[in-house]
């Protein structure tokens, strides 16, 4: 795709404020279930190929926390929400306030699994309402569902129902901080938007990407 050349440092800083605007959201969101400060930011989005996108994940044979959902509207795609399972069980742990709870190998509660569907449903939420408001596409996300699984088997699943399979993903890097514990305790998650192979050239075009070079 041509347009691909045409997407510059600007267009990325664009797409990374949006993405801190839907942190920002998130965190307030994730502030009131804990009861204490979060800071979120995204420190960085960029575009990468697909077998970059497993590499960031651990590789594909990486086991993972993942929460999966797809997109309709303006741009159809999928939307992953990837943590590494020492930072999951963490993350929920203090969610449900439970230091039994451990995505590896310890006690999966119904409560601690529905938590980390929330969370996803929080952060991927805030973001997509971001990407709506500052593009005025419009897009609906699914209910999400939750894995743990190899990323290859995670994101082979999210796809599988794709006639077509883009070559690129967005990454958006998630920094989730306790407030008062600062960035030594963050808990730094990806997310992949994959738009489905015409809706790509909608997104940026939206950012104001020439399509047609």
């Amino acid at each position: 795709m041509s347009f691909f050349n045409n997407i510059n440092s600007t267009h990325l800083d664009i797409l990374k404020e949006i993405g801190n605007i839907g942190a920002g959201h998130s965190a307030t969101a994730l502030s009131k279930l804990l009861n204490r400060k979060i800071d979120m930011q995204v420190p960085n989005v960029k575009i990468v190929s697909f077998d970059e996108m497993m590499e960031l994940a651990g590789g594909p044979d990486n086991i993972v926390a993942s929460v999966f959902l797809r997109i309709e509207g303006d741009v159809p795609g999928n939307m992953f929400f990837i943590l590494q399972l020492p930072q999951a069980t963490k993350l929920i742990q203090d969610l449900i306030r439970d230091e039994e709870f451990s995505f590896e190998g310890g006690t999966l509660s119904e409560l601690g699994l529905s938590a980390f569907q929330e969370l996803g449903n929080i952060l991927s939420g805030s973001y997509l309402s971001s990407l709506s408001d500052f593009t005025q596409l419009h897009l609906y996300p699914s209910v999400p569902a939750l894995s743990i699984d190899m990323v290859g088997a995670i994101i082979g699943y999210g796809l599988i129902e794709l006639s077509q399979i883009s070559d690129y993903a967005i990454v958006i890097d998630t920094a989730i901080n306790e407030g008062e514990l600062g960035e030594t305790n963050s808990i730094n998650g990806h997310f992949f938007l994959l738009p489905d192979p015409n809706s790509f050239e909608k997104i940026f075009s939206a950012l104001g990407v020439q399509t047609d070079a």
